[in-house]
Protein backbone atom coordinates (compact mmCIF):
# COMPACT_ATOMS: atom_id res chain seq x y z
CA UNK A 1 0.00 0.00 0.00
CA UNK A 2 3.05 2.26 0.79
CA UNK A 3 4.31 1.50 -2.89
CA UNK A 4 1.04 2.80 -4.44
CA UNK A 5 1.00 6.11 -2.17
CA UNK A 6 4.47 6.83 -3.13
CA UNK A 7 3.95 5.98 -7.12
CA UNK A 8 1.22 7.96 -7.00
CA UNK A 9 2.82 10.79 -5.08
CA UNK A 10 5.47 10.75 -7.70
CA UNK A 11 3.60 10.61 -11.08
CA UNK A 12 1.35 13.84 -9.65
CA UNK A 13 4.11 15.49 -9.25
CA UNK A 14 5.92 15.03 -12.50
CA UNK A 15 2.66 15.50 -14.09
CA UNK A 16 2.06 18.90 -12.23
CA UNK A 17 5.36 20.93 -14.07
CA UNK A 18 6.47 20.79 -10.13
CA UNK A 19 9.81 22.64 -9.29
CA UNK A 20 13.04 20.66 -9.72
CA UNK A 21 13.48 20.55 -5.62
CA UNK A 22 9.83 18.81 -5.55
CA UNK A 23 11.14 16.10 -8.45
CA UNK A 24 14.24 15.28 -5.84
CA UNK A 25 12.25 14.97 -3.09
CA UNK A 26 9.44 12.82 -4.25
CA UNK A 27 11.92 10.57 -6.42
CA UNK A 28 14.19 10.49 -3.25
CA UNK A 29 11.21 9.35 -0.93
CA UNK A 30 10.25 6.55 -3.89
CA UNK A 31 13.68 5.42 -4.03
CA UNK A 32 14.00 5.17 -0.12
CA UNK A 33 11.33 2.56 -0.17
CA UNK A 34 11.82 0.41 -2.89
CA UNK A 35 15.65 0.61 -3.50
CA UNK A 36 15.75 -3.36 -2.69
CA UNK A 37 12.26 -4.39 -4.57
CA UNK A 38 12.87 -6.77 -6.99
CA UNK A 39 8.87 -7.94 -7.93
CA UNK A 40 6.43 -5.50 -8.37
CA UNK A 41 2.51 -5.58 -8.07
CA UNK A 42 0.70 -6.05 -11.56
CA UNK A 43 -1.74 -4.09 -11.07
CA UNK A 44 0.37 -0.70 -10.91
CA UNK A 45 1.97 -1.78 -13.96
CA UNK A 46 0.44 0.68 -16.26
CA UNK A 47 1.13 3.35 -13.90
CA UNK A 48 5.36 2.36 -13.29
CA UNK A 49 5.36 2.36 -17.24
CA UNK A 50 3.83 5.95 -17.37
CA UNK A 51 6.72 7.31 -14.64
CA UNK A 52 9.26 5.47 -16.92
CA UNK A 53 8.05 7.66 -19.33
CA UNK A 54 8.33 10.96 -17.29
CA UNK A 55 11.13 9.88 -16.01
CA UNK A 56 12.67 10.00 -19.70
CA UNK A 57 11.14 13.44 -20.53
CA UNK A 58 13.07 14.96 -17.42
CA UNK A 59 16.44 12.81 -18.45
CA UNK A 60 15.76 14.75 -21.43
CA UNK A 61 15.74 18.33 -20.08
CA UNK A 62 18.74 20.60 -18.79
CA UNK A 63 17.86 19.84 -15.45
CA UNK A 64 20.53 19.93 -12.11
CA UNK A 65 22.73 17.27 -11.74
CA UNK A 66 21.17 16.17 -8.68
CA UNK A 67 17.59 16.18 -10.45
CA UNK A 68 19.08 13.53 -13.25
CA UNK A 69 20.53 11.78 -10.55
CA UNK A 70 17.14 10.88 -8.69
CA UNK A 71 15.52 10.11 -11.69
CA UNK A 72 18.48 7.82 -12.84
CA UNK A 73 17.88 5.98 -9.28
CA UNK A 74 14.33 5.57 -9.74
CA UNK A 75 14.76 4.12 -13.39
CA UNK A 76 17.40 1.94 -12.47
CA UNK A 77 14.62 0.19 -9.87
CA UNK A 78 11.57 0.36 -12.66
CA UNK A 79 13.87 -1.21 -14.79
CA UNK A 80 14.42 -4.60 -12.78
CA UNK A 81 11.08 -5.85 -14.21
CA UNK A 82 11.01 -6.63 -17.82
CA UNK A 83 6.97 -6.04 -18.39
CA UNK A 84 7.88 -2.25 -18.28
CA UNK A 85 10.76 -1.91 -20.79
CA UNK A 86 8.92 -1.03 -24.02
CA UNK A 87 8.86 2.80 -23.15
CA UNK A 88 12.88 2.37 -22.17
CA UNK A 89 14.21 -0.02 -24.79
CA UNK A 90 13.50 2.54 -27.23
CA UNK A 91 16.81 3.64 -29.59
CA UNK A 92 15.81 7.46 -28.37
CA UNK A 93 15.54 6.27 -24.69
CA UNK A 94 18.71 4.87 -25.20
CA UNK A 95 20.38 7.42 -26.57
CA UNK A 96 19.50 9.63 -23.91
CA UNK A 97 21.11 6.83 -21.05
CA UNK A 98 24.24 6.38 -23.25
CA UNK A 99 24.31 10.30 -23.64
CA UNK A 100 24.01 10.72 -20.09
CA UNK A 101 26.69 7.99 -19.37
CA UNK A 102 29.60 9.59 -21.67
CA UNK A 103 29.51 6.52 -24.44
CA UNK A 104 30.19 8.47 -27.49
CA UNK A 105 33.22 6.40 -29.61
CA UNK A 106 34.58 10.08 -30.99
CA UNK A 107 34.70 11.84 -27.57
CA UNK A 108 38.34 12.72 -26.49
CA UNK A 109 38.56 13.44 -23.26
CA UNK A 110 36.65 13.16 -20.04
CA UNK A 111 36.07 16.92 -19.22
CA UNK A 112 36.33 18.01 -15.39
CA UNK A 113 32.80 19.13 -14.60
CA UNK A 114 31.64 15.92 -14.81
CA UNK A 115 29.49 14.57 -12.30
CA UNK A 116 30.25 10.67 -12.01
CA UNK A 117 27.99 9.59 -9.76
CA UNK A 118 25.03 10.17 -13.13
CA UNK A 119 27.21 8.32 -15.43
CA UNK A 120 27.53 5.35 -12.79
CA UNK A 121 23.64 5.32 -12.40
CA UNK A 122 23.28 5.29 -16.28
CA UNK A 123 25.53 2.66 -16.76
CA UNK A 124 23.90 0.39 -14.01
CA UNK A 125 20.49 1.26 -15.65
CA UNK A 126 22.03 0.16 -19.29
CA UNK A 127 22.78 -3.22 -17.55
CA UNK A 128 19.31 -3.80 -16.41
CA UNK A 129 17.90 -3.07 -19.99
CA UNK A 130 20.04 -4.87 -21.81
CA UNK A 131 19.80 -7.62 -19.45
CA UNK A 132 16.27 -8.15 -19.65
CA UNK A 133 15.26 -6.71 -23.25
CA UNK A 134 15.92 -8.28 -26.05
CA UNK A 135 15.01 -5.34 -27.89
CA UNK A 136 17.79 -3.75 -26.13
CA UNK A 137 20.25 -5.84 -26.94
CA UNK A 138 19.10 -6.03 -30.82
CA UNK A 139 19.84 -2.25 -30.81
CA UNK A 140 22.93 -2.09 -28.53
CA UNK A 141 24.67 -3.29 -32.22
CA UNK A 142 22.95 -0.86 -34.34
CA UNK A 143 24.21 2.18 -31.94
CA UNK A 144 27.57 -0.01 -31.80
CA UNK A 145 27.51 0.42 -27.96
CA UNK A 146 30.54 -1.52 -27.51
CA UNK A 147 32.52 0.67 -29.18
CA UNK A 148 31.75 3.39 -26.94
CA UNK A 149 32.28 1.45 -23.81
CA UNK A 150 35.74 0.71 -25.03
CA UNK A 151 36.25 3.95 -25.60
CA UNK A 152 34.93 4.99 -22.24
CA UNK A 153 37.55 2.22 -20.59
CA UNK A 154 40.61 4.03 -22.42
CA UNK A 155 39.15 7.21 -21.00
CA UNK A 156 39.10 5.86 -17.36
CA UNK A 157 42.60 4.55 -17.61
CA UNK A 158 44.63 7.48 -15.46
CA UNK A 159 41.79 9.04 -14.27
CA UNK A 160 41.25 9.05 -10.64
CA UNK A 161 38.03 7.73 -8.60
CA UNK A 162 36.52 6.57 -11.94
CA UNK A 163 36.83 2.74 -10.02
CA UNK A 164 33.04 2.84 -10.08
CA UNK A 165 32.24 3.81 -13.81
CA UNK A 166 35.09 0.89 -14.74
CA UNK A 167 32.92 -1.97 -12.74
CA UNK A 168 30.00 -0.90 -14.87
CA UNK A 169 31.38 0.08 -17.90
CA UNK A 170 33.05 -3.80 -17.72
CA UNK A 171 29.52 -5.40 -16.79
CA UNK A 172 28.13 -3.66 -19.56
CA UNK A 173 30.60 -5.72 -22.10
CA UNK A 174 30.30 -8.59 -20.18
CA UNK A 175 26.86 -8.66 -20.56
CA UNK A 176 26.83 -7.76 -24.24
CA UNK A 177 29.74 -10.20 -25.27
CA UNK A 178 27.37 -13.17 -23.12
CA UNK A 179 23.95 -12.15 -25.21
CA UNK A 180 26.07 -11.68 -28.68
CA UNK A 181 28.65 -13.70 -29.72
CA UNK A 182 29.05 -11.40 -32.70
CA UNK A 183 30.42 -8.70 -30.27
CA UNK A 184 32.72 -10.90 -29.19
CA UNK A 185 34.59 -11.29 -32.94
CA UNK A 186 34.15 -7.63 -32.97
CA UNK A 187 35.81 -6.88 -29.32
CA UNK A 188 38.79 -9.14 -29.74
CA UNK A 189 39.50 -8.02 -33.49
CA UNK A 190 38.11 -4.33 -34.79
CA UNK A 191 38.09 -3.05 -31.32
CA UNK A 192 41.39 -4.89 -29.32
CA UNK A 193 39.55 -5.15 -26.17
CA UNK A 194 42.07 -8.40 -25.50
CA UNK A 195 45.02 -5.74 -24.70
CA UNK A 196 42.67 -2.96 -23.57
CA UNK A 197 40.76 -5.28 -20.89
CA UNK A 198 44.09 -7.14 -19.81
CA UNK A 199 45.59 -3.30 -19.25
CA UNK A 200 42.36 -2.53 -17.31
CA UNK A 201 42.50 -5.25 -15.10
CA UNK A 202 46.80 -4.79 -14.73
CA UNK A 203 45.97 -1.08 -13.40
CA UNK A 204 42.81 -2.35 -10.93
CA UNK A 205 45.05 -4.52 -9.23
CA UNK A 206 47.85 -1.87 -9.24
CA UNK A 207 50.35 -4.53 -10.49
CA UNK A 208 54.01 -3.04 -10.43
CA UNK A 209 56.46 -5.33 -12.57
CA UNK A 210 59.75 -6.79 -11.89
CA UNK A 211 60.76 -8.33 -14.83
CA UNK A 212 59.15 -9.71 -17.77
CA UNK A 213 56.23 -11.62 -16.72
CA UNK A 214 57.21 -10.88 -12.66
CA UNK A 215 54.65 -8.83 -10.66
CA UNK A 216 55.91 -7.95 -7.49
CA UNK A 217 54.02 -9.22 -4.44
CA UNK A 218 54.65 -7.16 -1.78
CA UNK A 219 52.03 -7.95 0.92
CA UNK A 220 50.63 -3.97 1.39
CA UNK A 221 50.54 -3.32 -2.12
CA UNK A 222 48.83 -6.64 -2.73
CA UNK A 223 45.92 -6.27 -0.64
CA UNK A 224 42.27 -5.36 -2.36
CA UNK A 225 39.78 -3.06 -1.90
CA UNK A 226 36.24 -4.16 -2.43
CA UNK A 227 35.59 -1.79 -5.00
CA UNK A 228 39.46 -2.99 -6.57
CA UNK A 229 38.22 -6.29 -5.87
CA UNK A 230 34.45 -6.07 -7.72
CA UNK A 231 36.14 -3.96 -10.50
CA UNK A 232 38.68 -6.88 -11.30
CA UNK A 233 36.20 -9.11 -11.25
CA UNK A 234 34.18 -7.56 -14.09
CA UNK A 235 36.99 -7.26 -16.03
CA UNK A 236 37.49 -11.17 -15.32
CA UNK A 237 34.38 -12.07 -16.37
CA UNK A 238 34.91 -9.73 -19.66
CA UNK A 239 38.01 -11.10 -20.23
CA UNK A 240 36.47 -14.81 -20.17
CA UNK A 241 34.10 -13.66 -23.17
CA UNK A 242 36.34 -12.07 -25.15
CA UNK A 243 38.82 -15.26 -24.85
CA UNK A 244 36.16 -17.95 -25.71
CA UNK A 245 37.32 -20.29 -28.46
CA UNK A 246 41.52 -18.61 -28.26
CA UNK A 247 43.00 -22.18 -27.24
CA UNK A 248 45.12 -22.40 -30.11
CA UNK A 249 47.69 -19.20 -30.30
CA UNK A 250 47.88 -18.27 -33.92
CA UNK A 251 50.59 -15.25 -33.53
CA UNK A 252 53.20 -14.15 -31.71
CA UNK A 253 51.98 -11.24 -30.95
CA UNK A 254 49.09 -13.35 -29.64
CA UNK A 255 51.42 -15.64 -27.52
CA UNK A 256 52.50 -12.54 -25.77
CA UNK A 257 49.04 -11.05 -24.83
CA UNK A 258 48.27 -14.16 -23.51
CA UNK A 259 51.44 -14.77 -21.39
CA UNK A 260 51.18 -10.86 -19.53
CA UNK A 261 47.45 -12.03 -18.85
CA UNK A 262 48.67 -15.01 -17.45
CA UNK A 263 51.28 -13.16 -15.44
CA UNK A 264 48.43 -11.47 -14.24
CA UNK A 265 45.93 -14.09 -13.13
CA UNK A 266 48.65 -15.47 -11.20
CA UNK A 267 49.04 -12.19 -9.24
CA UNK A 268 45.37 -12.70 -8.70
CA UNK A 269 45.91 -16.20 -7.04
CA UNK A 270 48.52 -14.54 -4.98
CA UNK A 271 46.97 -11.07 -3.86
CA UNK A 272 44.71 -10.90 -0.60
CA UNK A 273 41.52 -9.44 -0.53
CA UNK A 274 38.64 -7.60 1.38
CA UNK A 275 36.85 -10.63 2.46
CA UNK A 276 37.27 -14.96 2.27
CA UNK A 277 33.48 -14.67 -0.32
CA UNK A 278 35.22 -11.97 -2.38
CA UNK A 279 38.22 -13.75 -2.87
CA UNK A 280 37.08 -16.93 -3.72
CA UNK A 281 34.70 -15.39 -6.10
CA UNK A 282 38.65 -13.84 -7.61
CA UNK A 283 40.04 -16.85 -8.08
CA UNK A 284 36.84 -18.32 -9.43
CA UNK A 285 36.55 -16.03 -12.30
CA UNK A 286 40.32 -16.13 -12.57
CA UNK A 287 40.24 -19.98 -13.51
CA UNK A 288 37.47 -19.62 -15.33
CA UNK A 289 39.59 -17.22 -17.56
CA UNK A 290 42.52 -19.35 -17.19
CA UNK A 291 40.91 -22.23 -19.03
CA UNK A 292 41.25 -20.22 -21.88
CA UNK A 293 44.60 -19.67 -21.79
CA UNK A 294 46.50 -21.88 -24.60
CA UNK A 295 48.38 -24.71 -22.37
CA UNK A 296 51.95 -23.28 -23.92
CA UNK A 297 51.21 -20.65 -21.99
CA UNK A 298 50.12 -21.69 -18.72
CA UNK A 299 53.99 -22.01 -17.63
CA UNK A 300 53.64 -18.31 -16.90
CA UNK A 301 52.25 -19.88 -13.24
CA UNK A 302 55.78 -21.14 -12.10
CA UNK A 303 58.02 -18.96 -14.19
CA UNK A 304 58.80 -16.27 -11.17
CA UNK A 305 61.96 -16.95 -9.91
CA UNK A 306 62.35 -17.98 -5.93
CA UNK A 307 61.62 -14.82 -3.34
CA UNK A 308 62.09 -15.27 0.35
CA UNK A 309 59.17 -17.31 1.45
CA UNK A 310 58.33 -18.86 -1.36
CA UNK A 311 56.55 -22.45 -1.82
CA UNK A 312 59.57 -24.13 -3.89
CA UNK A 313 59.88 -27.80 -5.27
CA UNK A 314 62.67 -29.07 -7.34
CA UNK A 315 63.66 -25.20 -7.68
CA UNK A 316 60.42 -23.71 -9.09
CA UNK A 317 57.85 -21.61 -7.67
CA UNK A 318 54.71 -23.49 -7.17
CA UNK A 319 52.81 -21.09 -5.11
CA UNK A 320 50.31 -20.25 -7.54
CA UNK A 321 49.71 -24.12 -8.18
CA UNK A 322 49.18 -24.50 -4.59
CA UNK A 323 46.57 -21.90 -4.44
CA UNK A 324 44.26 -24.11 -7.17
CA UNK A 325 44.85 -26.98 -5.08
CA UNK A 326 43.28 -25.64 -2.45
CA UNK A 327 40.77 -23.55 -4.45
CA UNK A 328 39.66 -27.01 -5.58
CA UNK A 329 40.01 -28.73 -2.24
CA UNK A 330 36.85 -25.70 -1.09
CA UNK A 331 34.58 -26.87 -4.12
CA UNK A 332 35.07 -30.63 -3.55
CA UNK A 333 34.01 -29.68 0.30
CA UNK A 334 31.36 -27.65 -0.85
CA UNK A 335 29.49 -30.50 -1.75
CA UNK A 336 27.37 -29.15 -4.49
CA UNK A 337 27.37 -27.56 -7.95
CA UNK A 338 30.06 -29.27 -8.92
CA UNK A 339 29.64 -29.17 -12.66
CA UNK A 340 29.92 -25.42 -12.52
CA UNK A 341 32.26 -25.06 -9.26
CA UNK A 342 34.52 -27.63 -9.53
CA UNK A 343 34.97 -28.97 -12.80
CA UNK A 344 36.84 -25.57 -14.47
CA UNK A 345 39.61 -25.75 -12.23
CA UNK A 346 39.69 -29.85 -12.60
CA UNK A 347 40.08 -29.64 -15.89
CA UNK A 348 42.70 -26.61 -15.42
CA UNK A 349 44.77 -28.81 -12.96
CA UNK A 350 44.31 -31.57 -15.51
CA UNK A 351 45.89 -29.80 -18.32
CA UNK A 352 48.51 -28.29 -16.85
CA UNK A 353 49.78 -31.72 -15.55
CA UNK A 354 49.44 -32.87 -18.72
CA UNK A 355 51.63 -30.47 -20.31
CA UNK A 356 54.12 -29.56 -17.51
CA UNK A 357 56.00 -31.90 -16.05
CA UNK A 358 56.94 -30.04 -13.23
CA UNK A 359 53.70 -28.85 -12.24
CA UNK A 360 52.43 -32.94 -12.30
CA UNK A 361 55.15 -33.84 -10.07
CA UNK A 362 54.09 -31.18 -7.96
CA UNK A 363 50.65 -31.88 -7.51
CA UNK A 364 51.14 -35.83 -7.66
CA UNK A 365 53.27 -35.03 -4.78
CA UNK A 366 50.20 -33.55 -3.26
CA UNK A 367 47.36 -35.25 -4.17
CA UNK A 368 48.71 -38.95 -4.55
CA UNK A 369 52.09 -39.42 -2.25
CA UNK A 370 53.16 -42.85 -1.62
CA UNK A 371 50.97 -45.21 -0.10
CA UNK A 372 51.46 -46.16 3.63
CA UNK A 373 47.99 -46.63 5.18
CA UNK A 374 46.18 -48.80 3.25
CA UNK A 375 43.74 -50.34 6.09
CA UNK A 376 40.71 -47.87 4.57
CA UNK A 377 39.18 -47.89 1.25
CA UNK A 378 40.60 -45.51 -1.37
CA UNK A 379 37.35 -43.61 -0.77
CA UNK A 380 37.63 -43.24 3.04
CA UNK A 381 38.88 -40.34 4.83
CA UNK A 382 39.63 -36.92 4.68
CA UNK A 383 42.70 -36.60 2.30
CA UNK A 384 42.60 -34.93 -0.88
CA UNK A 385 43.33 -38.44 -2.69
CA UNK A 386 40.01 -40.03 -0.65
CA UNK A 387 37.96 -36.52 -2.05
CA UNK A 388 39.14 -37.05 -5.43
CA UNK A 389 38.03 -40.98 -5.60
CA UNK A 390 34.63 -40.62 -4.35
CA UNK A 391 34.12 -38.66 -7.31
CA UNK A 392 35.06 -40.93 -9.73
CA UNK A 393 31.62 -42.48 -8.83
CA UNK A 394 29.66 -39.53 -8.87
CA UNK A 395 26.17 -39.40 -10.42
CA UNK A 396 26.92 -36.59 -13.04
CA UNK A 397 29.18 -38.18 -15.58
CA UNK A 398 30.80 -34.67 -16.40
CA UNK A 399 32.11 -34.60 -12.33
CA UNK A 400 33.36 -38.10 -12.69
CA UNK A 401 35.36 -38.25 -15.78
CA UNK A 402 36.94 -34.98 -14.90
CA UNK A 403 37.92 -36.89 -11.76
CA UNK A 404 38.88 -39.73 -12.66
CA UNK A 405 40.91 -38.43 -15.82
CA UNK A 406 42.88 -36.22 -13.52
CA UNK A 407 44.03 -39.03 -11.22
CA UNK A 408 44.54 -40.60 -14.33
CA UNK A 409 46.69 -37.94 -15.17
CA UNK A 410 48.72 -38.03 -12.24
CA UNK A 411 49.80 -41.34 -12.24
CA UNK A 412 51.37 -40.67 -16.18
CA UNK A 413 48.03 -41.34 -17.94
CA UNK A 414 48.34 -43.77 -20.90
CA UNK A 415 51.80 -43.37 -20.84
CA UNK A 416 54.49 -45.20 -23.30
CA UNK A 417 55.76 -49.07 -21.48
CA UNK A 418 53.42 -48.21 -18.60
CA UNK A 419 50.47 -49.90 -17.51
CA UNK A 420 47.11 -48.30 -15.50
CA UNK A 421 48.70 -50.27 -12.33
CA UNK A 422 50.12 -47.03 -10.71
CA UNK A 423 45.76 -45.61 -10.92
CA UNK A 424 44.46 -49.23 -9.58
CA UNK A 425 47.24 -48.97 -6.66
CA UNK A 426 45.59 -45.11 -5.69
CA UNK A 427 41.81 -45.51 -6.60
CA UNK A 428 41.37 -49.34 -6.88
CA UNK A 429 39.67 -51.44 -9.76
CA UNK A 430 35.95 -51.00 -8.91
CA UNK A 431 36.57 -46.84 -8.98
CA UNK A 432 38.67 -46.86 -12.25
CA UNK A 433 36.86 -49.80 -13.80
CA UNK A 434 34.60 -46.66 -15.99
CA UNK A 435 37.29 -44.66 -16.81
CA UNK A 436 39.73 -47.81 -18.08
CA UNK A 437 36.35 -48.85 -19.90
CA UNK A 438 35.57 -46.09 -21.17
CA UNK A 439 39.19 -45.65 -22.72
CA UNK A 440 39.52 -49.30 -23.51
CA UNK A 441 42.08 -49.93 -20.96
CA UNK A 442 40.81 -52.79 -19.00
CA UNK A 443 43.06 -55.07 -20.42
CA UNK A 444 46.06 -53.04 -19.62
CA UNK A 445 47.31 -49.71 -22.02
CA UNK A 446 49.61 -48.31 -23.82
CA UNK A 447 49.48 -45.02 -25.16
CA UNK A 448 50.84 -42.20 -26.91
CA UNK A 449 52.19 -39.67 -23.98
CA UNK A 450 55.59 -40.21 -22.93
CA UNK A 451 56.65 -38.99 -19.60
CA UNK A 452 59.99 -39.84 -17.64
CA UNK A 453 59.72 -42.54 -15.04
CA UNK A 454 59.82 -40.75 -12.25
CA UNK A 455 57.74 -42.70 -10.74
CA UNK A 456 57.74 -43.09 -6.39
CA UNK A 457 58.94 -46.57 -5.49
CA UNK A 458 56.85 -48.49 -3.27
CA UNK A 459 57.22 -47.49 0.46
CA UNK A 460 58.09 -50.51 2.64
CA UNK A 461 54.50 -50.43 4.96
CA UNK A 462 52.91 -51.06 1.02
CA UNK A 463 55.18 -53.75 0.16
CA UNK A 464 54.37 -55.49 3.08
CA UNK A 465 50.07 -55.33 3.00
CA UNK A 466 50.75 -56.01 -0.68
CA UNK A 467 49.87 -59.51 -0.70
CA UNK A 468 46.70 -58.74 1.45
CA UNK A 469 44.98 -55.66 -0.90
CA UNK A 470 41.80 -56.39 -2.47
CA UNK A 471 42.69 -55.31 -6.02
CA UNK A 472 38.52 -54.36 -6.53
CA UNK A 473 38.33 -52.46 -3.29
CA UNK A 474 42.22 -51.31 -3.02
CA UNK A 475 42.39 -52.05 0.24
CA UNK A 476 44.13 -54.68 2.66
CA UNK A 477 41.72 -57.72 3.53
CA UNK A 478 42.16 -60.37 5.97
CA UNK A 479 42.16 -63.88 3.88
CA UNK A 480 38.83 -64.97 3.16
CA UNK A 481 38.48 -68.72 3.07
CA UNK A 482 37.36 -70.30 0.11
CA UNK A 483 33.83 -71.90 0.29
CA UNK A 484 34.66 -74.22 -2.40
CA UNK A 485 37.31 -76.13 -0.59
CA UNK A 486 34.35 -77.84 1.76
CA UNK A 487 32.03 -78.19 -1.92
CA UNK A 488 31.90 -82.10 -3.21
CA UNK A 489 32.45 -81.86 -7.41
CA UNK A 490 28.41 -82.24 -7.50
CA UNK A 491 27.84 -79.19 -4.86
CA UNK A 492 30.35 -77.37 -7.23
CA UNK A 493 28.68 -78.30 -10.28
CA UNK A 494 24.55 -76.96 -8.63
CA UNK A 495 25.43 -73.90 -7.76
CA UNK A 496 27.32 -73.14 -11.25
CA UNK A 497 24.14 -74.57 -12.92
CA UNK A 498 21.84 -72.59 -10.71
CA UNK A 499 24.18 -69.32 -11.41
CA UNK A 500 24.34 -69.56 -15.15
CA UNK A 501 20.29 -69.96 -14.67
CA UNK A 502 20.13 -66.83 -13.07
CA UNK A 503 22.25 -64.72 -15.53
CA UNK A 504 19.89 -66.47 -18.12
CA UNK A 505 17.22 -65.34 -16.67
CA UNK A 506 18.41 -61.61 -16.25
CA UNK A 507 19.82 -61.66 -19.50
CA UNK A 508 16.51 -63.04 -21.28
CA UNK A 509 14.45 -60.21 -19.20
CA UNK A 510 17.29 -57.90 -20.27
CA UNK A 511 17.74 -56.55 -16.76
CA UNK A 512 21.30 -57.09 -17.25
CA UNK A 513 23.57 -57.44 -20.84
CA UNK A 514 26.28 -60.01 -20.70
CA UNK A 515 29.94 -57.89 -22.10
CA UNK A 516 33.01 -59.15 -22.90
CA UNK A 517 36.37 -57.82 -23.43
CA UNK A 518 37.75 -57.21 -26.62
CA UNK A 519 41.56 -58.09 -28.01
CA UNK A 520 42.02 -54.15 -27.73
CA UNK A 521 40.47 -54.07 -24.05
CA UNK A 522 37.69 -52.25 -24.61
CA UNK A 523 33.84 -53.86 -23.71
CA UNK A 524 31.66 -55.46 -26.17
CA UNK A 525 28.02 -57.36 -25.87
CA UNK A 526 29.16 -60.97 -25.46
CA UNK A 527 27.56 -62.17 -28.79
CA UNK A 528 29.49 -60.16 -30.63
CA UNK A 529 33.02 -61.27 -29.41
CA UNK A 530 31.65 -65.02 -29.81
CA UNK A 531 30.33 -64.33 -33.29
CA UNK A 532 34.09 -62.59 -33.82
CA UNK A 533 35.86 -65.36 -32.18
CA UNK A 534 34.08 -68.04 -34.46
CA UNK A 535 34.53 -65.74 -38.00
CA UNK A 536 38.26 -65.22 -37.21
CA UNK A 537 38.89 -69.08 -36.60
CA UNK A 538 41.34 -70.97 -39.14
CA UNK A 539 38.96 -72.86 -41.22
CA UNK A 540 40.38 -76.86 -41.45
CA UNK A 541 38.54 -77.56 -44.45
CA UNK A 542 39.11 -74.49 -46.72
CA UNK A 543 37.68 -75.01 -50.44
CA UNK A 544 40.01 -72.34 -51.87
CA UNK A 545 42.43 -74.59 -51.39
CA UNK A 546 41.27 -77.73 -53.82
CA UNK A 547 43.84 -78.88 -56.01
Amino acid sequence: MEEKLELDLVLAVLLSGASEEDIETSLAAYYKQNSTVFKFDVSDEEKRKELCEELLNVLKTGRKPSCHLRCLETLRILSRDKKLLIPVASKGSLQILMKLAQLDPGQECLGEDLHFPIIVEALKCLCNIVFNSPVAQKLSLELNVAAALCKLLQLCQDQPNTQEIKSFTLRLLFLLSLLHTDIRSQLRNELQALPLLTHTLENVLGISWLGKYIAAEDDQASRLSLKDTECAIEALKALFNVTLDSRNVHSENDAQQFRSMTAILRHCLLITGPTEDKMEELHSNSVNLLSNVPVSCLDVLISPEAQEGSLMYNGINMEAIQVLLDFMEKRIDKGSSYREGLTPVLTLLTECSRTHRNIRKFIKAQVLPPLRDVSNRPEVGTTVRNKLVRLMTHVDLDVKQIAAEFLFVLCKERALFYSVDSLLKYTGYGNAAGLLAARGLLAGGRGDYWYSDDEDTDTEEYKSAKPNINLITGHMEEPMPNPLDEMTEEQKEYEAMKLVTMFDTLSREEVIKPMGMRVDGSMAPLEEIACNSLTNEPNEHNDSDVD
